[in-house]
């Protein structure tokens, strides 16, 4: 894997393949991310982080990420609540049976859900810039190991100061050696120093059960270790953060986590279209259910409004792309109900005169 390489994309490196037995480079492929994706995965990861339209969709995918588990809880509400009517599908049709499939599938699937938004806010742009800031604060980031050399070797050896050099130092094969005498078994990463006070830094790459993600730094005068980091010393926080990508992106567990995955997103796209056929199957075509009343808020007790508005307000700001959209609805539904307040008030008036 190369860096750093005239004509691959920032964030991407250059995956060489190359014959074990006769040294021969048989070909090379632009790759992405830390799990080494290829062009073919890296053009659907992309597709899943901003459907190729760059930032508005990766503004989209967040906005989707902040409310999935909205959704998802306000359907497990419905669910519990009418429980008798939504556990009935046999010899039922119509919409009562579409009703029953859609909250069938949907609390079996709501736990997925709910891992899928929390998971997939951890890296998005600003959900995930605001978690990382909250970890950090509460000293739970994840840990990198020490790059700098910094001592009296710095500088030293061959091609010195030639990030990225192959044959800098003590070369890669005894850079290799010291990694093995640490403990790290295959598969692994090595990252050549960047200028000549960097160490070379491998790191184990393994994001399937059990994971293998310690990581050591090495003098490329000396070819001695200068810091070790073990992945059983990360805080609690980075460990649940790494195992809750892999296995939203369907690593942890290989092929059963991405049978899974799979699972759930059928789900999904079946309770998408359970619920447009539900609205449609209404009877009217363009029917809604019938709203809440309007000012129905005031009547919830105040020691459960309190700290409900407070959870809301303290969300809305770690998730901005669930509080600004919830924050311009309320806005716009006090607009509506304060223009059908004052019409009310003109036709009560005009219909006194009338008399």
């Amino acid at each position: 894997m190369l860096s750093g390489v005239p004509g691959v994309g920032e964030g991407h490196t250059l995956a060489v393949f190359v014959d074990p037995y006769t040294a021969k480079v048989r070909g090379s492929l632009e790759q992405y991310g830390s799990t080494g994706a290829l062009p073919l995965r890296t053009w659907i990861d992309e597709f899943h982080r901003d459907l190729h339209l760059g930032e508005s969709g990766r503004l989209y995918s967040e906005l989707a990420a902040s409310w999935l588990w909205v959704i998802s809880a306000g359907g497990l509400v419905l669910w519990f609540s009418r429980r008798r009517a939504l556990r009935t599908v046999r010899g039922t049709s119509g919409r009562r049976r579409t009703l029953g499939l859609h909250g069938s599938v949907g609390v079996w699937a709501a736990a997925g859900f709910l891992f899928l938004s929390a998971t997939g806010l951890t890296w998005s742009a600003y959900a995930g810039a605001n978690i990382d800031e909250l970890r950090t604060s509460l000293g739970q980031a994840t840990p990198s190991v020490a790059a700098s050399t910094g001592g009296e070797h710095a500088g030293h050896g061959s091609a010195a100061g030639q990030a990225g050099d192959a044959a800098h130092g003590v070369g890669l094969d005894k850079v290799l050696a010291a990694a093995r005498a640490e403990g790290l078994g295959d598969p692994v990463e090595i990252v050549p120093p960047a200028d000549a006070q960097s160490a070379y830094v491998v790191k184990q790459v393994q994001r399937s059960w059990p994971e293998k993600q310690d990581s050591v730094a090495i003098d490329p005068a000396s070819g001695e270790v200068t810091d070790v980091l073990r992945f059983a010393d990360y805080p609690v926080l980075a460990k649940l953060t790494r195992w809750g990508i892999d296995l939203h992106t369907g690593i942890l567990f290989g092929l059963a986590n991405q049978i899974a995955l799979m699972l759930l997103a059928l789900g999904l796209v079946l309770l998408i279209v359970w619920g447009y056929r539900m609205w449609w199957q209404r009877g009217r075509g363009s029917a809604f259910g019938r709203p809440i009343p309007r000012g129905a808020w005031q009547q919830v007790p105040p020691r459960i409004l309190v700290p409900l508005l407070a959870g809301v307000a303290v969300l809305g700001y770690f998730l901005p792309l669930f509080g600004i959209p919830l924050a311009a609805f309320l806005a716009v539904d006090v607009l509506l109900g304060e223009i059908a307040y004052r019409r009310g008030r003109r036709s009560y008036g005009a219909g006194t005169s009338a008399q």
